[in-house]
């Protein structure tokens, strides 16, 4: 029953939080200021509204499930328009979190103090309640890694039924690229536990392995699609350029991460995940079933180390020469709240609550909730400028629209074509990288099919930019007639046009 009320209110104050800070953040119009934000709600709406509908729309660069949740949703124009509808996923999320992470504390060490600091930790940093107030696919990975969590280590106890936890390791695995590292460190630990149960290491093996089948064949699907969609089995390049100082060099690409999460937490709350993290690896060695406040034992609070495991993914893309971006840290972050909450568990109950009263204190005095100047909410308005700037090339088409395709890149401009749906376009209504053999024949020599192209000519992930500095002819039978925010929106010429490139 104590469980029950300490899953539920940390559920609970996880949703109206999160509610009232969506609402917050509308009202300031933060909402969709992340060009992803926008870029995520075009890729949901374009699975249906597209020159070519269907499956092949999922597409291989980001992961499906956030966008086939929010597939027929976004239909409806004004949920499209606003993406109130991902933001409704991005809260239920965040609370899906709050309770499972609590359930697992308290299940294994009964500790209600330990359950609703992490609660606390988690919703109340201004960062991730910025990106659970948007269309951002993070608060997502929080629910579908944390419940993962909560999941497998109740298996851990009853490994027979392996549905559950499957389908959560399914779903972490078509979220995030951050959850492949989670889902794998899970496995491992889950292994660690049944060996700890007693269970003989050849029985544990074969019983993890058939936990492990449900997320590698999510993954070998999502690998298949993206071959059949856009050609390759997994994207990797092409959608930076490789310029941070830290590329070839692991410590520095760690010092990145680590910085990263420090600017999102404070400089206290990294530290306290560390010092949560050695706990929880004591108590699932060590055997303190004996202790009064830790009826349970530590052993089950194992599964939660996997969190740290998102880690991976802006470390090696850092390595890798990615820019640096601080949202990348903000899994971290709930992985951080996770660890501490697991860690406040093991202490002695006398000293636990003030214990998590302090910490979760200490936190929002360094990370104050709804800080205008939260480093996620900054970087999210970075583009600000290059977004008012295209008000020129908006009325241009407003005026000159004739009802034929756009090409354009929805690698680089999938944030803009979502701003044209305040002019009354459509998905449908742009020739992109979607649209399959007739934007590969277009990409040749565009002429024949489309009368308008679009350019980011300045970004290092627009095809379309990249193809005209290859081909100096890719324009030719074209004339820029409109420019603003980075980019430039061509027409094709008359017959009696004669363009000189670059016009």
């Amino acid at each position: 029953m104590r469980q029950r009320r300490a899953t539920a209110l940390s559920a609970l104050f996880a949703a109206v939080v999160g509610s009232f800070a969506a609402v917050h953040y509308d009202r300031l119009g933060l909402t969709l200021a992340h060009y992803d934000a926008r870029a995520h709600l075009v890729v949901s709406r374009r699975i249906i509204d597209s020159l070519y509908p269907g499956w092949q729309q999922v597409g291989g660069v980001w992961l499906p499930l956030p966008h086939l949740l929010n597939a027929l949703p976004v239909q409806i124009d004004w949920l499209y328009r606003t993406g109130y509808s991902a933001v409704a996923i991005s809260v239920a999320s965040t609370a899906l979190a709050a309770w499972a992470i609590a359930s697992v504390i308290h299940r294994a060490t009964g500790s209600t103090a330990g359950a609703l600091a992490a609660t606390a930790l988690l919703v109340l940093n201004p960062n991730v309640l910025y990106l659970q107030s948007t269309p951002m696919t993070e608060p997502l990975l929080f629910g579908t890694t944390f419940l993962a969590v909560a999941l497998v280590a109740g298996w851990t106890s009853a490994p027979a039924e392996t549905h559950a936890a499957g389908w959560a390791l399914v779903a972490a695995a078509l979220t995030r690229f951050e959850a492949w590292p989670v889902v794998v460190a899970l496995v491992g630990l889950a292994f660690a536990v049944l060996v700890r149960n007693g269970l003989a290491a050849d029985e544990a093996f074969r019983r993890v392995r058939g936990l492990a089948l449900w997320p590698l064949w999510a993954v070998i699907g999502f690998l298949v699609n993206s071959k059949i969609a856009v050609g390759s089995w997994f994207v990797s390049t092409g959608f930076f350029i490789p310029d941070n100082p830290a590329r070839g060099h692991l410590w520095s690409a760690w010092i990145q991460v680590w910085d990263g999460l420090t600017r999102l937490s404070g400089p206290v709350v990294p530290w306290l995940a560390v010092a949560g993290a050695v706990g929880i690896v004591v108590a699932g060695c060590v055997r303190l079933e004996g202790r009064s406040y830790l009826p349970h034992g530590g052993r089950y609070l194992l599964p939660v180390l996997a969190l740290a495991a998102c880690a991976v993914l802006p470390w090696a893309a850092y390595y890798q020469g990615h820019p640096a971006r601080v949202r990348y840290d903000v899994p971290l972050v709930a992985a951080a709240a996770a660890l501490i909450g697991a860690g406040l568990a093991l202490l002695p109950r006398r000293v636990d609550a003030l214990a998590a009263a302090a910490i979760v204190t200490i936190a929002v005095w360094q990370a104050p909730p709804l800080d205008r100047q939260a480093p996620v909410i900054v970087e999210a308005q970075r583009l600000a400028a290059e977004d008012a700037g295209r008000t020129a090339v908006t009325a241009y088409l407003i005026a000159h629209w004739d009802g034929q395709p756009i090409m354009m890149s929805m690698g680089s401009l999938a944030q803009y074509m979502h701003d044209l749906s305040a002019a009354g376009f459509n998905v449908r209504d742009f020739l992109h990288e979607g649209t399959g053999e007739l934007w590969k024949y277009a990409m040749r020599t565009p002429r024949p099919f489309v009368e308008w192209i679009a350019i980011q000519e300045k970004a290092d992930r627009d095809e379309i930019f990249r193809q005209t500095q290859l081909d100096p002819r890719f324009l030719a039978g074209y004339k820029r007639v409109s420019s603003g925010g980075g980019v430039s929106l061509y027409r094709r010429c008359t017959a009696d046009c004669r363009l000189a490139i670059g016009d």
